[in-house]
């Protein structure tokens, strides 16, 4: 059995795999800023919507009451 923290030497990358590697994780990065800003577009809507439910149950109970 080997051991898992056994030293090896680091792979040298060639200038093609640096560049293409550079690339993945650059569209990596963007897919993931995506995907976040369209999670919190989604929270904000869902939080505005909310809001807006809460303050019209507000206005109407207040209306009940003062109507009383």
């Amino acid at each position: 059995m080997s051991n898992a923290f056994e030293s090896r030497p680091p792979r040298i990358l060639t200038s093609e795999e640096r560049k293409a590697r550079d690339a993945e994780r650059r569209a990596e990065a963007e897919q993931a800023m995506r995907d976040h800003q369209a999670a919190q577009k989604a929270f904000y809507e869902n939080r505005e919507r909310l809001r807006a439910e809460r303050l019209a149950r507000e206005t109407c109970r207040e209306t009940r009451r003062l109507g009383k």
